[in-house]
């Protein structure tokens, strides 16, 4: 199927990047925006910005107004089909995106095998700077990037990985989806074997779609691994070297795409520390666009 987000992105000017315009599809899919004001609140652009967006894809037939902005036929294939949306629990998505309802309301079973299956991962190596989050901040962090729309028909790679978010993020796929072959490609690079050998079986033994490879990352990134992914995760060594050594692969694996994710865990650091990763960042071309304290 053509790329309609592609020919939308063409002849409008949205300096968010792409990921804006398929959010907009997928807020119409969802059913909880039906109007440029909602599109507007729901994902914090312009109503004029909205509004010529919405009658480009009315153009090519993905859209239509009437009673509200809904999705053509053609637009509903497109999403399920191409965005990877067919089969979605949309009450559940729903009730994720409320950051008012208790996770373990929501997905109690989920977090009980986390728990267990964290609690029971490789040992920490203090030689490569490794560090332990609890099962509920790896599901937490798994649920922030469906949010940010970096989940659902999107390649993820997890740069380092002894926080295991990778299988936070396969559980909450086989949340979303009763059939979840396709609905997101995740990738584990890391040095540590041990950690790769237990995704691995975490993997198969729950369905996740979890790959895993072992690289040293002070080496050059894998040919085959560059400008493939849609976000990338990482909690890197607590210095400035390995803050980074760790984006820069990270970046490496990006899609050459501007508005992409970057998931970044760091430990609290002084106000001159702070200061020169905000030049790392700005060096990198990098914008913060959110800090959570004590994630």
């Amino acid at each position: 199927m053509d790329n309609y987000i592609e020919k939308v992105s063409k002849n409008i000017n949205i300096e968010e990047g792409d990921e804006y315009i398929e959010s907009l599809l997928k807020e119409i899919y969802i059913g909880r925006c039906r109007s440029n004001k909602d599109l507007a609140k729901a994902l914090k652009l312009p109503i004029p910005l909205i509004s010529a967006t919405k009658k480009e894809f009315i153009k090519l037939d993905i859209l239509t107004q009437d009673k509200g902005i809904k999705l053509t036929k053609l637009g509903e294939k497109y999403v399920e089909d191409d965005l990877k949306y067919k089969g979605l629990n949309k009450d559940l998505y729903i009730k994720l995106m409320d950051s008012k309802i208790p996770l373990g309301e929501l997905l109690n079973d989920t977090l009980i095998k986390l728990e267990e299956i964290l609690d029971n991962r490789p040992s920490v190596d203090i030689t490569i700077d490794q560090t332990h989050c609890t099962s509920l901040t790896s599901l937490k962090r798994a649920i922030f990037c469906l949010k940010s729309n970096s989940l659902i028909g999107k390649k993820i790679i997890c740069i380092g990985d002894d926080d295991l978010v990778s299988i936070s993020l396969g559980f909450l796929i086989n949340e979303l989806f009763k059939d979840s072959k396709d609905k997101a490609e995740i990738l584990v690079v890391d040095i540590d074997d041990r950690y790769l050998e237990y995704i691995e079986k975490i993997s198969k033994e729950f369905n996740l779609n979890i790959k895993c490879k072992n690289i040293d990352l002070r080496l050059k990134m894998d040919e085959e691994l560059l400008n493939r992914f849609d976000c990338f995760f990482t909690d890197p060594p607590y210095t400035l070297n390995g803050l980074e050594l760790f984006l820069k692969r990270g970046l490496e694996a990006l899609r050459l795409r501007k508005g992409l994710s970057i998931f970044l865990s760091f430990g609290h650091k002084s106000p001159d520390f702070t200061f020169d990763m905000i030049k790392l960042f700005l060096e990198l071309n990098i914008v913060p666009v959110e800090i959570i304290k004590g994630f």
